[in-house]
């Protein structure tokens, strides 16, 4: 496991300290929970933006003749 060194502003650090003393835990387990959370958000939005594209149906080489 690697260890990282990141400066937050005061407030971001009074809610991780908040909020570790509220879950039992740790600052770092704080971090990581945020960070993983985060990661799942990502992940969502990027599904929901691809569920946008348009999507090609049909046979390969007739839709290769429409691109080109």
């Amino acid at each position: 496991m690697t260890t990282l060194s990141v400066p937050l502003p005061s407030h971001l650090e009074e809610l991780v300290k908040k909020l570790a003393k509220e879950r039992g835990s740790n600052k770092a387990e704080v971090v990581r929970h945020a960070l993983e959370l985060l990661a799942e958000e990502e992940a969502v939005m990027a599904v929901l933006k691809a569920e946008q594209e348009p999507v090609l149906r049909g046979n390969l080489k007739d839709l290769l003749k429409k691109i080109k």
